[in-house]
């Protein structure tokens, strides 16, 4: 189709350094490092950084939860060469690594659970694979095309709908690895509607982002934050919605600005337009959809819907069910209708769905195996991300500088008043959310220690929830740690520079909306 807008990982629109589409803008930028380049010189800068940070570890309790004011030093456990080895292990450990129960470290022949970030990386993989099966039935593109042409003159109302629905999604749940899939499809639908691919991140991983800073009832941070600091997980929910009406209402406004700029004056974009993005940023009527076609769109509705409904922790949300901090499932729940779905079930949903999708759609056997690898092959890029990124956790836990991290963090907000308090829980947590990640493994990790704090500057342990989740959430917006961010650009087509240009005044709008809140919570 001549009118419709290719996705992003369609084999004449790649992920590839020669994409046409993003070559105006390396023409401009050229000398801004690949994000596989900030990624292994972060890792390294780490890597040195932890021969200058004391080894030291917190006992634990029965839980697993470190216990505060029981931090000590404890002997470096790698010497040099041993330290070094770990630096070119740290990629494959961020893919596969599995932790030793008993020592803690990180290795890809131990017993114990996985650290790596494998799950993640195939189920990008898969995602791929799925939706490459789907855009060659030829069904997506007419549908994005029936979908541009209806919305043509009210983008910026589908623009707010997308970006309230998704904060919501991230605030009650977290949505985050889930938004990959939808890529494929928003790219676009964006550029077809007179955008640029940076709307496609600003509504698909920005909102959602924002959502999760405002964590409401999300049972994977605050849930697990709540219990691990002793208090409901409805304490303090009243400031948390506050926080995220404000925070998502913020985030809409300002990417309806940028994008009406860009429909207005394209030369505007952050990300730069080829002439393919913007002839096809007018398309004509659509052709009729088949049957076929309608019954394909369908069970991709049906399959992100799926992925929706499977994932909710229903009984955590429902029944106040403990999270596993590590799983993301719910722990015995007690609703028979929770699936408890995760990675690894969702990707074999979209393996399943692939198949299907190629039979209903008519494709033979072999366009569809060949379709399904090359939509692997290209998402293999981004995925690749996600496990150099982790690879930086698995150099902090192997020498054992995280703990030592975390009790500087305690030292610094002991004794302090309840507002001076909150400020120096907010900057301390940033560099805490950036080496043990700002999710439900972080948050378990911390809130055992950061709670009781607040009890000796009279701030509400909710409180110091609330703190811990607006820094880990406003951070995670920009940090190039951050596996979803760095994956979700890759897929998109935007290069690092060009999205912090984008989100450095939202953040600026962010910091001082977050601030005012936690000032005021902070003093009630």
């Amino acid at each position: 189709m001549s009118g419709t807008a290719r996705p992003a990982n369609d084999r004449n629109d790649s992920l590839s350094a020669g994409d046409a589409s993003a070559r105006p803008s390396r023409q401009k930028k050229r000398g801004f490092p690949a994000p596989v380049t900030i990624l292994t010189l972060v890792l390294i800068l780490v890597w040195i950084a932890a021969f200058f940070i004391p080894s030291g570890q917190y006992q634990l309790d029965a839980t697993g939860s470190p216990i505060a004011g029981s931090y000590r030093l404890v002997p470096p456990p790698l010497d040099l060469f041993g330290r070094i080895q770990d630096l070119l292990l740290a990629p494959v450990n961020g893919m596969y690594g599995i932790q030793d129960q008993a020592t803690g470290q990180v290795g890809p022949f131990n017993q114990g659970k996985m650290f790596g970030s494998v799950e993640v990386f195939l189920f990008i993989l898969s995602i791929g694979g799925f939706m490459t099966v789907v855009f060659e039935t030829g069904a997506l593109d007419l549908g994005i095309h029936h979908l541009s042409h209806r919305f043509r003159q009210r983008g910026p109302l589908l623009i707010l709908i997308l970006s309230v629905l998704f904060g919501i999604l991230g605030s009650i749940k977290g949505w985050s690895d889930e938004t990959l899939g939808l890529y494929a499809m928003m790219v676009p639908l964006t550029i077809a509607l007179g955008y640029d691919r940076m709307v496609t991140v600003a509504v698909v991983t920005v909102a959602p982002f924002v959502g999760a800073l405002g964590s409401t009832i999300n049972p994977f941070t605050t849930g697990i934050g709540s219990a691990k600091a002793s208090v409901s997980i409805a304490d303090g929910i009243g400031l948390r919605l506050l926080l995220f009406t404000l925070t998502t209402t913020a985030t809409a406004l300002y990417t309806l600005w940028y994008a009406r700029r860009v429909k207005a004056d394209p030369t505007r974009s952050f990300c730069g337009l080829s002439d393919e993005d913007l002839a096809e940023a007018v398309p004509g009527a659509p052709e009729p959809l088949s049957a076929t076609h309608m019954v394909v769109i369908g069970l991709v509705f049906a399959t992100f819907g799926l992925l929706a409904f499977s994932i909710v922790p229903w009984g955590a949300i429902l029944s106040h069910a403990a999270i596993d901090p590590y799983t993301d499932k719910t722990i015995h729940s007690p609703l028979w209708w929770e699936l408890g779905w995760w990675l690894p079930e969702l990707s074999a949903l979209f393996f399943v769905m692939a198949i299907v999708v190629g039979v209903v759609g008519r494709l033979r056997e072999e366009v569809t195996a060949k379709a399904f690898i090359r939509g692997v092959i290209e998402f293999t890029g981004p995925a690749f991300l996600v496990t150099l990124a982790r690879s930086v956790s698995v150099v902090m836990t192997n020498t054992k500088t995280i703990d030592t991290v975390l009790h500087a963090m305690e030292g610094l907000v002991a004794g302090t008043s309840s507002v001076a308090f909150v400020t120096l829980t907010f900057i301390g947590s940033l560099p805490l959310s950036f080496l043990v990640g700002g999710g439900a493994a972080g948050t378990a990790l911390t809130m055992p220690v950061l709670a009781p704090l607040g009890d000796f500057a009279g701030v509400d342990r909710a409180m110091v929830i609330t703190t811990w989740t607006a820094a880990a959430g406003w951070l995670r917006l920009v940090v190039p740690v951050n596996a979803i961010l760095i994956a979700g650009l890759a897929l998109a087509r935007v290069g690092f520079d060009q999205y912090v240009r984008f989100i450095a005044p939202l953040m600026g709008i962010l910091l001082v909306i977050i601030f005012a809140v936690l000032v005021i919570g902070a003093s009630l």
